[in-house]
């Protein structure tokens, strides 16, 4: 086994685990399962009112992909906000 180098910062570390095989470094035959019981979801509720012709499109459309609505609904805003996020310049900072 190699040994896992010191790393100056966690964004070098991820650079090296992002290309390294992690078989050279770490016995994984010896690795334990670990649970995390008390994780918390990084989900949080909100109330948005749609119009109800929004909500029965929205809701046949997920029935044709055999999902529920809402998941749709999650999925659609997540590939929206990632477009725009894309097409948005970088504001500039000012001087």
């Amino acid at each position: 086994m190699k040994k896992v180098p010191k790393f100056a910062s966690e964004a070098e570390e991820r650079r090296f685990w992002e290309s390294a095989d992690s078989t050279k470094y770490v016995n994984w035959k010896n690795a334990q399962r670990v649970v995390f019981p008390n994780l918390k979801p990084s989900l949080r509720t909100i109330s948005v009112r749609l119009p109800e012709s929004m909500i029965e499109e929205l809701k046949l459309l997920a029935n044709k992909r055999d999902v529920p609505y809402q998941s749709l609904l999650k999925i659609f805003l997540g590939e929206r906000i990632e477009q725009e996020l894309r097409s948005v310049p970088p504001k500039r900072a000012k001087a």
